[in-house]
């Protein structure tokens, strides 16, 4: 999903930083938003460290001068019975799905107020989080995907008077490498 909405910005003019952990499919999206190069950047870390949310937007600011939209879009989908979590798969989604977005919002929050001309923040929930599935259970990732939720919330009503709009999309079903359709996924009211 951050890969087509980041060819959809450079297509009406904008300019994109993207993240990732991969540095050879960091590069492979990079190409295929943007072939000439001229209005990607590209930017290696772990969402789960706050620095990298700091990192992206200096690499924003360095190479394109401005901030004025963050599409916070990093997770991990991975369905797993409740009783089947143990404490590092939690933290693991608790780090990437929720501590990354908390702190690249911030880093973003901060340099749109600086610059003064507000901005947008738009996070990536999940139906996940708004009603449980039974065919994929997936207990941590929703937690996590509430606290995306309610931190959105929050970011709105904070936010607001520096002109800075914070929302959220929250799909359902997207076809995705996370999260490829097989017969099984159509059936995930049951």
């Amino acid at each position: 999903m951050g890969k087509e909405v980041a060819i959809r910005f450079v297509a009406e003019g904008g300019s994109v930083v993207i993240n990732g952990r991969d540095v050879a499919k960091a590069a492979a999206a990079a190409h295929e938003i943007d072939p000439t190069g001229k209005r990607v950047a590209v930017h290696i870390g772990d969402v789960a460290l706050p620095a990298t949310g700091d990192a992206v937007v200096k690499a924003a600011l360095d190479r394109f001068g401005r901030l004025d939209v963050l599409f916070n879009n990093a997770g991990i989908f991975a369905p797993k019975p409740f009783l089947e979590v143990d404490e590092t798969e939690y933290d693991r989604f608790l780090d990437i799905i929720l501590k990354g977005t908390f702190f690249t919002a911030q880093a973003a929050a901060k340099a749109m107020k600086a610059a003064g001309h507000g901005g947008a923040i738009v996070q990536t929930g999940s139906m996940w989080a708004l009603q449980a599935i039974g065919a994929t259970p997936s207990s941590a990732y929703s937690a996590a995907k509430a606290g995306v939720h309610a931190l959105v919330k929050n970011l709105a009503i904070e936010l607001a008077a520096d002109k800075i709009r914070v929302n959220e999309i929250a799909p359902a079903v997207i076809e995705t490498p996370v999260f490829p359709l097989t017969p099984q996924s159509y059936h995930l009211g049951k």
